[in-house]
This record gives structure tokens, C-alpha cells and sequence, in this order.
């Protein structure tokens, strides 16, 4: 059994619609995928629709866009898996994120065009296509303006790393109360690439105990933002808390060279995380 437990649609910043995304992951082989777009569960139905006709198992869920610290703190994104998207508080919350990431995107977008770059936000949004604008969308306005060569190159302190030139914060859940809103609302949490330096500050192993004392419910060791040696160290962490060690490709499509499946997650531990879905 192959699962993927990260990936992006066209809903939030993948290029794939949900159900080219679920036939695209029948392609590669895969029995699951988890739908993981940002801050929204908009692909839900037409992804499970899609699984049903292409023998995909899909977990619903989404990714949940977190700040240690308040404003300047470090980022963290937190894959929700299964939770019921009806509840109140969890659903005010993710629109509260949804629609302050496309007014970020749009002060980022002024600030790429003061910067010297030939881009405009009905350009983004075109790019879009009605999906929850983010960052990625950005990037490939500066791809397409010819003013960098790829999305991976935006993300670089020149443009749109944090901390970079046209970087603007963002509004974020405190990492503990997301885990909460989760629970509360019948899901599981994974902390997504938790040791991802290359996309910035990370987050100290006691800090991510805090959050196994809250209730994560696991890490993901395999990404491919994490070298080998990094991999291991973190299904060691996950191991020590007893977490759930998970491994996902973070699929987004044509705009990132991933692709679906490079990292998969064990069915045993599939199974420990998501009996539900096993």
C-alpha cells in the first residue's frame, strides 16, 4: 500500500484540480492521498468523488497555516486530518486565515512591483483561478514576468522567503490552540517539514514536545525538504514522544518539481494515525 499524506490542489496553491490530482495519484501508484490544501477543505468533495471512480482512498483534511511567538515568530503548519469541517470555532478560524492570506498576497504582490517587478494582482489572480491565493501564486507571476526562472527561486531573500524583500506576516493560529481546534472538532494533527531549515527558522525538539503534551498526534519524517539524516533525527523525535513518524510528497502540482509519492507513509503507521481511514 502507497500513501501520501500531503497534497496540494488547485483550491489553495497546487495546479491540479482535486479530481486531476486523484487521477494523477492513481497514476503514480498510489492506494491514498490525504487532500492538504491551505486553510480550506473546498476540494473535499470532488476529490472523494474522484477516489470513489479511481480506487483512491482520500483523506480529507487540510494544512493550518501557525506562529510560535506572536507577530516575527517562527512559522508552522500543521496537517489536520479528518476533522469535522462543519465545527464552528475550526471553520471561522480557517476563514479568518483564508481571507487575510489574500490580502498578505496582495501587499506582498505591491511590494514585488515596488521592488522593480513587472507584475500586477489581477495577473495573480488570473494565476489563481478563484483559489485561495498564497505566496506560490505570487511566484509564478514572477515567473511568468521572467524575473526569476522558477516558483523554487521566488522563495529566495531576494523576493518571498520569510524575512525577505516583499515577505509580509501573515495572520496565524498559536500552535496549541490549532491542535485544540482539531480535536475538538474529531481530527488528528501532524506538524508538517518541522525541521525544513531551508524555509526558514525551525522550531527546538522540547518546543514540538510541548506540542505532543497538547496533542499532536505526529511528525512527518519524510519530505523532501528533509535530508536523510535529518529524516531519521525526527522519526527518532517521533519515536521518543510517541508520535506518529509520517511521510508525504507535499505535492503542488506543475508549480513545484515534486512529485506525488516521492515520500510515502508506512500503512503500519497509517494505521496507527487514521484507523478510520485504513
Amino acid at each position: 500500500m502507497r500513501i501520501d499524506l500531503h497534497t496540494h490542489s488547485s483550491c489553495s496553491d497546487g495546479t491540479d484540480t482535486p479530481s486531476e490530482l486523484v487521477a494523477n495519484a492513481a497514476a503514480a501508484g498510489l492506494d491514498v492521498i490525504a487532500l492538504t490544501d491551505h486553510d480550506t477543505t473546498a476540494g473535499w468533495d470532488a476529490a472523494v468523488t474522484a477516489g470513489e471512480r479511481h480506487g483512491v482512498r482520500v483523506v480529507p483534511g487540510a494544512e493550518i497555516s501557525c506562529r510560535f511567538g506572536g507577530p516575527g515568530g517562527i512559522q508552522v503548519h500543521l496537517l489536520a486530518y479528518g476533522f469535522d469541517r462543519g465545527a464552528p470555532e475550526f471553520a471561522a478560524e480557517r476563514a479568518k486565515l483564508r481571507d487575510d492570506r489574500e490580502h498578505r498576497a496582495e501587499l506582498i504582490t505591491e511590494r514585488c512591483r515596488e521592488l522593480g517587478a513587472p507584475i500586477t494582482w489581477e495577473q495573480v489572480q488570473r494565476i489563481a483561478r478563484g483559489a485561495s491565493i498564497g505566496r506560490p501564486h505570487v511566484a509564478s507571476a514572477l515567473v511568468e514576468a521572467g524575473v526569476v526562472p522558477s516558483v523554487d527561486a521566488a522563495f529566495s531573500s531576494l523576493w518571498l522567503a520569510d524575512g525577505g524583500r516583499a515577505y509580509v506576516e501573515k495572520y496565524a493560529l498559536e500552535p496549541v490552540h490549532a491542535i485544540r481546534l482539531v480535536r475538538d472538532a474529531g481530527g488528528k494533527t501532524v506538524f508538517a517539514h518541522p525541521a525544513a531549515a531551508k524555509r526558514g527558522r525551525i522550531v527546538t525538539d522540547e518546543q514540538i514536545a510541548m506540542l505532543g503534551d497538547a496533542g499532536l498526534h505526529g511528525l512527518e519524517a519524510d519530505h523532501p525538504d528533509h535530508d536523510e539524516p535529518t529524516r531519521q533525527r525526527v522519526r527518532a523525535l517521533a519515536k521518543s514522544l510517541n508520535m506518529v513518524a509520517t511521510g508525504s510528497s507535499d505535492y503542488h502540482g506543475t508549480r513545484k518539481t515534486v512529485v506525488l509519492g516521492q515520500c510515502t507513509t508506512d500503512p503500519e503507521a497509517f494505521a496507527a494515525l487514521l484507523p478510520e481511514y485504513a
